[in-house]
């Protein structure tokens, strides 16, 4: 291993982890509609999500999903259809009852999400994804060799795995703040319902286009 392949493991991971995309949404959506505590196993859940791809990619397994369109295909509609799914949810999401305009909506008034369920989301929000196995494969085929060591192979791998905990896991932290949800909700009822929406539209945009992604991109 030298200095340089780490560094590039690192400056690419990072650029990433912080693209928008699913596993921002999630977060977001969950650190805004539920709890402080909801976005970061959210983000415990994403990053065991990495740990899987991780695994898969440097046994060799990624290689293969990448090259057969049947798998990928599968993988690329389950996903899909999971993405959808969490947009449905949260346009179907109803505000609290009796909230007036100008009232702060409190994540205690919502349904709590449980530590087990924000783990799940994010879980499955990144298995899901075939981008994130054909990110892999091409950060991986950048640094490691047929001679590169397995721990030294680990290592990169945790790296991202890493990055992705610590960037989410601030993410909820960050906006879970009370000020910057009050800013969200300090509306009131109508506040919530439109973050749902939004968030719901965008999930279900993010959806449609990976169910139209080529195996190719």
């Amino acid at each position: 291993m030298t200095l340089t392949d780490w560094l590039t493991v690192l400056v690419i991971g990072c650029f990433a982890v912080m693209s928008p995309g699913p596993n921002l949404l999630i977060t977001l959506r969950n650190s805004l509609a539920h709890s402080r505590g909801a976005g970061v196993f959210t983000a415990v859940g994403l990053a065991l999500g990495n740990c899987v791809h991780v695994a898969y990619c440097l046994v060799g397994i990624g290689l293969v999903i990448a090259q057969s369109i049947l798998l990928f295909s599968i993988i690329k509609w389950l996903g899909a259809a999971y993405l959808i799914f969490i947009g449905v949810q949260a346009l179907r999401s109803r505000s609290p009852q009796g909230q007036v305009p100008g009232q702060v909506v409190s994540a205690a008034a919502r349904p709590a999400l449980s530590p087990l369920a924000a783990i799940r989301n994010g879980l499955l929000t990144s298995l899901l994804n075939p981008k994130v196995t054909l990110f892999f494969l091409a950060l991986f085929t950048q640094v490691i060799e047929p001679q590169t060591p397995t721990a030294v192979q680990a290592l990169y791998g945790a790296t991202i795995v890493g990055l992705e905990l610590t960037w989410y896991s601030a993410v909820a932290l960050i906006v879970a703040q009370p000020r910057i949800k009050a800013a969200f909700f300090a509306a009131g009822r109508w506040a919530g319902r439109w973050i749902d929406r939004i968030t719901g539209a965008l999930f279900i945009a993010l959806g449609v286009r990976l169910a139209f992604a080529r195996a190719a991109e």
